[in-house]
């Protein structure tokens, strides 16, 4: 089952989703979701690499989100 941390970053909060592989890694997810006017969430890529624990692609969705905030938000 795939697990999330939620982690607000200015006005954006970042959902970082680890998920398994069948290899038993862990693949990153990140939604970016704008807290004012509009809230539509966002997937942002993440680079795929595979992670031997969950929060190690938790972190690694985390640093992408907060380099996506830095640059686009």
């Amino acid at each position: 089952m795939p697990q999330s941390i939620t982690y607000r970053h200015k006005s954006y909060e970042l959902l970082c989703t680890a998920k398994p592989l069948d290899s038993g890694k862990f693949a990153p997810y990140l939604m970016v979701i704008k807290q004012v006017w509009p809230t539509r969430p966002r997937e942002i890529a993440v680079d795929r690499g595979n992670y031997s624990t969950a929060q190690d692609a938790i972190d690694a969705a985390q640093a992408c989100g907060i380099e996506w905030v830095a640059n686009y938000g």
